[in-house]
């Protein structure tokens, strides 16, 4: 079972929209926070370490994500999505873009 976690700023939106479109995949065990201290669920160490693969959704999430959990990657993989927060949850073509950018990276 793939561990993949999503991350976004306040884990309103993009995040648990790639959370729910996923979380039906087979061979898949998902999960997803924010990084902002006012996330719905905030994005933690034991959250990173738990991960195979880490979706941002943005640079900004990479390097806050690297800089306050950097040890707790040891072999996770990065990635970044470039998805801006101009969505709302479940937004058709958020959707779309995220089954676009993600199933390649899940091969």
């Amino acid at each position: 079972m793939r561990k993949v976690l999503f991350v976004c700023s306040r884990n309103r939106l993009r995040s648990p929209t790639a959370e729910q479109v996923f979380s039906t995949r087979r061979g898949l065990e998902v999960a997803s926070a924010g990084t902002n201290h006012d996330a719905d669920v905030p994005l933690t160490g034991d959250l990173v370490a738990w991960a195979d693969i880490v979706f941002v959704m943005e640079r900004v999430h990479a390097a806050k994500l690297r800089q306050r959990f950097g040890k707790h990657m040891k072999s996770t993989r990065l990635v970044c999505l470039d998805i801006p927060d101009d969505y709302a949850f479940m937004d058709p073509a958020l959707v779309a873009l995220l089954e676009s950018k993600v199933a390649r990276h899940l091969r």
